[in-house]
């Protein structure tokens, strides 16, 4: 017997075809098209050609032949996709601002940010899903494993002038980061330059022969609070550079961003520390961005919540938000 189904607000957009290779991703695109040929595939009632967008409560026609195609084939889908429906739903809810130019998420710890080879969901590929009549263009990054603020652009006007933002320095970063270690000046800038995890004093000096100049990279500082084995600091960095505050962290400060493996694996952290922590996550959190909106010229400032790994750590030590 023919199902209905009823399409979700996070469905809102997509086009049938697609709809049908997230919930049915072995279901080849020829068989599809029977389907939709022969009336058995319908849409409000409706017969289909397969291109149609859907609407949010749009009900689908699902016949009862292609039930058993919900398992996912060795070939990938259509349209390339890894994520569910779930995980765009739980993207969805980070959304803490979006307009006509711009989105502005309240990202998790662990999800990519740029898609790529190995990277099963990312918000780029996601956000392009959740916002299928906008150009979906990435003007700055986070780690994997940082949290916090980031803007996403739906035009490419509004890409080019946060681009030009983010370039000129007009946006302004702060990140939240525990440390382990105590660092001793309240407050500094560090001014050197840096590639591929190695600290340089001169841009000249070449990484081990491979013609790379090393990039400077300035990040401001003041610590907030040290507790014993542990430092609370607040970054603002002043350039964008790849792991620019681990990198910092690990190698200017002497304190290496807690849970950071691949900065911080030599550095032997206090054993209460590590039962205190309870958790391999990153404690780098991009706190608060504030940039001009690419339309209305009005500055816009967000901060991000702070993520459930850290609260515990937080309120044990007394560490309180700037």
């Amino acid at each position: 017997m023919a199902e209905l189904k009823i399409v979700s607000t996070v469905e809102d957009g997509t086009r049938l075809m697609r709809w049908f290779g997230r919930h049915y991703p072995s279901l080849s695109n020829a068989e599809f098209h029977k389907l939709c040929r022969g009336g058995q595939i319908r849409l409000n009632s409706s017969r289909v050609r397969g291109t149609e967008i859907l609407r949010s409560g749009d009900a689908i026609r699902v016949p009862p032949t292609i039930s058993g195609y919900t398992t996912e084939s060795k070939k990938k889908t259509e349209s390339g996709e890894k994520y569910s429906l779930t995980d765009l739903e739980q993207l969805r809810k980070c959304i803490i601002h979006s307009d006509d130019d711009i989105v502005v998420f309240d990202k998790p710890a662990g999800l990519a940010v740029q898609g790529g080879t190995g990277i099963r969901k990312s918000i780029d590929k996601m956000a392009a899903a959740l916002f299928p009549y906008s150009k979906i263009s990435l003007v700055h990054r986070l780690d994997r494993e940082t949290s916090g603020i980031l803007v996403v652009a739906k035009s490419q006007r509004a890409a080019q002038a946060l681009a030009t933002e983010f370039q000129s320095k007009t946006a302004h970063k702060e990140y939240l980061a525990l440390l382990a270690g105590n660092v001793k000046n309240a407050h500094g800038v560090i001014d050197n330059y840096i590639i591929k995890g190695q600290v340089f004093d001169s841009p000249t000096r070449l990484n081990n022969g491979t013609g790379q100049r090393p990039q400077r990279a300035i990040t401001e500082y003041e610590v907030l609070a040290n507790a014993g084995c542990v430092s609370w600091v607040l970054f603002k960095p002043k350039t964008g550079r790849t792991h620019q505050l681990r990198v910092h962290s690990a190698f200017c400060l002497n304190a290496p961003i807690v849970g950071d493996d691949l900065y911080g694996r030599t550095k032997k952290m206090d054993a209460a520390l590590k039962a205190m922590l309870a958790t391999n996550n990153l404690h780098l959190l991009a706190y608060r961005l504030t940039f001009r909106h690419p339309s209305n010229g009005r500055m816009m400032t967000f901060c991000a919540s702070v993520p459930e790994f850290m609260k515990p750590v937080m309120k044990f030590l007394e560490l309180q938000l700037p």
